[in-house]
């Protein structure tokens, strides 16, 4: 049997408490992330993102506390990401709770530091975040793949063709993929499976479909063009949808849900 697709909530926590906006912009209060964790963990999601949006240092001393009350409150995997840039980042994360670490500007500064968790902490908890958009076609920042990376919310460019950069992380021991659409987040208008399908072309490690989740039927395109897990925020957190929405909408479309 195929492993089952994978249904997360992904929790933007900014000073202690759960934001969401469009394309990282005009951000509302969603909750605390503690009680939503509990609430999504008890709808049956498989797993929960947090990612700390902010990663200032007195932030990041928030989200420690954050991720250890919430492993204390929920039995299903965590990943958290926001300011990780060394294996002891990682090493104090997996410590106050969490399963697997999100890793992204970090990662662009310095890829060694990819090989240097992967062989410390074995690639299982390593994931690239990739916020991701469409390049220009031609002329200055163009890339060969048509998307590039970007960082700071999806506000600069990092000069990466983001094909490659999966490729070349891949190769350096990172176990998953977040793939974040910059152009679809928060808008529902889908994810970008054009971006999904051209990522899981040059990857074999899971993928999870991040930003543009807006209706049910979403999130089985996302899965048939090639992602593993689907992460949704806003249609979660206000109530438009529910876990068990997505898992019976991936069902009745055929794939193999917990």
């Amino acid at each position: 049997m195929s492993l089952a697709v994978r249904v997360i909530p992904c929790l933007d926590v900014d000073a202690g408490r759960v934001v969401k906006g469009v394309n990282f912009v005009d951000l509302r209060d969603a909750g605390d992330p503690v009680e939503m964790a509990k609430v999504y963990d008890a709808e049956g999601a498989d797993e929960l993102t947090f990612l700390d949006i902010t990663a200032s240092s007195a932030a990041r001393e928030t989200t420690y506390e954050i991720v250890g009350q919430t492993a204390e409150q929920v039995f299903i995997p965590l990943t958290v990401g926001g300011g990780v840039r060394t294996a002891d980042d990682v090493d104090r994360l997996l410590r106050a709770g969490a399963d697997k670490v999100g890793i992204n500007t970090g990662a662009i500064a310095r890829p060694d530091v990819l090989g240097d968790i992967s062989r410390r902490f074995g690639n299982q908890v390593l994931v690239l975040s990739v916020d991701a958009r469409r390049s220009p076609t031609s002329g200055d920042g163009a890339q060969p793949s048509g998307f590039e990376v970007t960082t700071h919310g999806g506000r600069e460019s990092a000069g990466l063709d983001a094909l490659a950069w999966v490729r070349q992380a891949c190769e350096l021991g990172v176990g998953e993929i977040l793939l974040n659409s910059m152009d679809a987040d928060g808008t529902k208008n889908g994810f970008d499976v054009e971006m999904i399908r051209a990522v899981r072309d040059v990857t074999q490690v899971p993928l999870v479909a991040s930003g543009g989740a807006g209706r049910l039927e979403h999130f089985v395109e996302a899965v048939e063009a090639g992602a593993d897990a689907v992460l949704a925020a806003s249609v979660f957190h206000f109530g438009e949808l529910t876990i068990g929405d997505v898992k019976n909408t991936l069902r009745a479309a055929g794939h193999h849900v917990r």
